[in-house]
């Protein structure tokens, strides 16, 4: 065993080689199987990318089944702080699997850790790892800034609040979220009761806005964006800087 350490600090005892992995968030399956096709045996039932993904199921990221996780024999057990529950993971701990936890709060402390995260995996560095770097190295944020409401739910409407990846994604583009200094992360909303915003963010996950389901209720021009670009991490994070600015400059301008 050569213990790595994850981003919560824990001292993680992982093996020299991995074989297995078992993988508790869909971004970071995506990740590991774009990487070394094959090598995750286990993942939940939101982990719909890479397509055909043969894994096995272990139910979902807040009620993963741990002893189908622990049946599966995996080398490393990879969560996220936000996504996975401390409870599941401290059952699989002591039963002795190996626990790796990612902390990813925004873009390019995304793009260190899902390095880090790899690099658990004995995996060397990937070609998409490398181009989102690059990529978003070079993208520049919107000028003016704009201001943007990113609803994510109807019946009763939600939308992106404080301390998210999605906020921080689309302050890295040059727009600001009027509702991050909100109390909740995922605050309820009344539409006809928003501050002064230029956008909206209409994105197919988890709510699936459509042209006919969504701009109707605001008065601001309105912008249907995938929602993985905004919420995911790993490959996506590729696609998230070719699409993103282009697709939110071009409402925000008319």
């Amino acid at each position: 065993m050569t213990p790595v350490i994850d981003d919560e600090g824990r001292t993680v005892p992982v093996p020299g080689e991995v074989r297995r992995v078992v993988s508790l968030v869909p971004s970071l399956t995506e990740a590991v199987e774009a990487t070394a096709p094959g090598l995750v045996v286990g993942a939940t039932d939101w982990c719909t990318h890479p397509e055909g993904l043969a894994a096995e199921r272990v139910r979902g990221t807040k009620n993963p089944d741990v002893e189908r996780v622990l049946a599966l024999a995996p080398d490393l057990v990879l969560a996220n702080q936000e996504e996975n529950r401390l409870p599941d993971l401290d059952a699989l701990r002591a039963a002795g699997a190996a626990v790796y936890v990612t902390d990813i709060r925004d873009v390019d402390g995304g793009l260190v850790s899902l390095g880090r995260m790899l690099d658990a995996c004995r995996l060397t560095e990937p070609a998409w790892l490398r181009e989102a770097r690059e990529l978003w190295a070079a993208v520049r944020p919107a000028s003016p800034r704009r201001r943007v409401v990113v609803p994510i739910w109807r019946r009763p409407w939600m939308a992106v609040g404080s301390d998210t990846f999605t906020g921080a994604v689309l302050d890295r583009l040059g727009f600001d979220n009027v509702l991050a200094g909100s109390a909740e992360r995922y605050p309820r909303i009344d539409p006809a009761e928003l501050p002064p915003h230029d956008l909206v963010v209409l994105p197919d996950e988890p709510y699936l806005f459509t042209a006919d389901d969504g701009p109707e209720a605001f008065t601001a021009p309105s912008a249907l964006v995938s929602g993985r670009l905004l919420t995911w991490y790993g490959p996506s994070l590729v696609e998230a800087a070719r699409e993103l600015p282009g697709a939110l400059g071009a409402q925000a301008r008319t």
